[in-house]
């Protein structure tokens, strides 16, 4: 195999979207034990049709992506993995080694930031493996130019000197490095002076003048095993001091050590209510789709715990107002959404729906959950999709209350035709809601009624689109309320296991 590419479509956004994105992130990629293709050398990857890694079944690309950054959308991604065997641009004549589908916020949800996926495509193949990785870009526009040599290096090869390159990393939140530039080859030297590059500040550390950069020197070899010679670290505080003593730094041979990363939760909690045809979309499992596929990417295993309210219960036929939508008390979660949407389809033939309304119970169940974990490590949403009538609504404002000191935030749909005035006042943007003359701490709540985003066309994909968007839009600004009132500051993350392999160059 010649040359391996890695094309990306890599997103496909709502098309009415006219949102301010709430940061800009950059996704690096990284391969691992990609299909070999070729005879008599290993693949040569490339990915978003940029550039041209030789001979490696393990690339890790140096240019990166950076995408807009929408919490409350859907951003679908995906990445085809090619190997290139010339300069043609058709990819129909270069062989197909494998893809991935996921989203933008699968990858952000993930432990670490890092979503490690196979690559599949192949009938009856083994593709091997992408690491996608994604870390939010700082405000600076800034390039740097600088210029390195070096003197006395090791000598690597065995009939002449060395061919030295240099490879920069910058160094992430996670603790691990991202490779972010790689000098050119200079041939046959232990003294070598390497051309002067210019590289943007947030490339090199994300604007933090202070962040680590670890710089390792190769010897290039044609086959693609480079000998590892040294390396060092810096900051791009002391770069900009310039060359002076500060800016001489010992070429050491220190194996970098393996990591371990971290895993975070995000608990979501859905319940459903009302009735209609289980054997088709309905606006309850419409709403629980639209915004429970974007949420559940920030949920480390995906298992949410499901509850319905209002209705008699098998086997006495006792009224409920927080029963499990899969029957079982001691474990009432789902596997994911499409889990949630089973147990709700199952129940509506297991339960008779029946009155009063009532919104305390299901709000007071995820409030027990959040007092118990106020240590910033959990935040709590809890979807209420209803027909609009509330018959305990001084206990849901009171339990409402004391649910805005706790790390939740509570989501209303309401569905059907019914005046929403109860669900208005619960909302709380134009007046706060109180109880017994406390007022709430936070605003927690975001209601939306179902019927305004109903596509008269038939277009359900744009409109329950729209619908996430809108109900989700808060949900960020209410976490970081949380963690700011009660001054709780973003844990230093765990380093994580990092897969990389031995980078690569070319001789220019």
């Amino acid at each position: 195999m010649d040359k391996v590419e890695a094309t990306a479509p890599p997103c496909d956004f709502d098309p009415t979207s006219g949102s301010i994105p709430a940061t800009k992130v950059e996704i690096t990629v990284s391969c691992r034990n990609l299909l070999d293709k070729d005879t008599f050398s290993k693949s040569d990857p490339c990915k978003f049709k940029t550039e041209v890694i030789d001979n490696t079944l393990n690339p890790d690309f140096v240019r990166k992506y950076i995408l807009d950054y929408f919490f409350e959308e859907k951003q679908n991604l995906r990445f085809d993995v090619y190997d290139i065997d010339s300069k043609s641009p058709d990819l129909a004549k270069h062989d197909f080694l494998g893809q991935v589908f996921c989203t933008l916020g699968e990858i952000v949800g993930s432990p670490a930031s890092r979503l490690e996926k196979p690559l599949v495509g192949i009938p009856g193949k083994t593709c091997g493996t992408i690491i996608l990785s994604v870390e939010e870009l700082g405000n600076c526009r800034d390039y740097a130019t600088m210029q390195f040599c070096a003197n006395k290096l090791d000598k690597k090869d065995f009939f002449g000197k060395s061919d030295p390159f240099m490879v920069f990393y910058r160094s992430n939140e996670n603790g691990t490095f991202t490779i972010c530039h790689k000098t050119e080859v200079v041939k046959n030297t232990l003294n070598p002076v390497w051309e002067p590059f210019s590289i943007p500040v947030r490339a090199l550390c994300n604007g933090d003048y202070e962040r680590t950069i670890k710089v390792e020197v190769y010897d290039w070899d044609r086959d693609g095993s480079h000998d590892f010679i040294g390396e060092f670290t810096t900051t791009y505080k002391e770069l900009c001091r310039g060359q002076n003593q500060l800016n001489v730094y010992e070429v050491s041979a220190v194996v970098p050590q393996q990591r371990t990363f971290y895993v975070s939760l995000l608990s979501f909690i859905s319940t459903s209510l009302h009735y209609m045809n289980p054997y088709q979309m309905n606006a309850y499992a419409m709403a629980l789709k639209a915004v429970g596929e974007i949420i559940q990417d920030y949920d480390s295993d995906k298992m949410f715990p499901a509850l319905g309210f209002g209705a008699k219960l098998p086997p006495d036929w006792r009224v409920s107002h927080e029963f499990p939508l899969n029957g079982n008390v001691e474990n009432p979660y789902c596997n994911g959404i499409e889990g949630i949407l089973e147990a709700y389809h199952q129940s509506l033939k297991t339960v008779q729906l029946y009155g009063p309304t009532n919104f305390a119970p299901v709000v007071n169940h995820v409030a027990r959950y959040a007092e118990a974990v106020q240590d910033g490590s959990q935040y709590f949403v809890l979807l209420i999709i209803t027909d609009g009538v509330i018959s305990d609504m001084a206990q849901t404002k009171e339990a409402i209350v004391n649910a805005a000191k706790l790390p939740m935030s509570i989501i209303i749909v309401g569905v059907g035709q019914a005046e929403f005035d109860a669900m208005v006042e619960l909302d709380g943007d134009d007046v706060r809601i109180s109880s017994r003359g406390k007022l709430a701490e936070r605003d927690i709540v975001q209601f939306v009624p179902f019927r305004d985003y109903m596509d008269r066309t038939g277009n359900h994909i744009l409109s329950m689109a729209r619908l996430a968007k809108d109900v989700l839009a808060e949900i960020p600004e209410q976490l970081i309320s949380y963690m700011k009132s009660r001054a709780i500051k973003p844990n230093p993350v765990p380093p994580a296991y990092s897969t990389c392999a031995p980078p690569e160059t070319e001789s220019v």
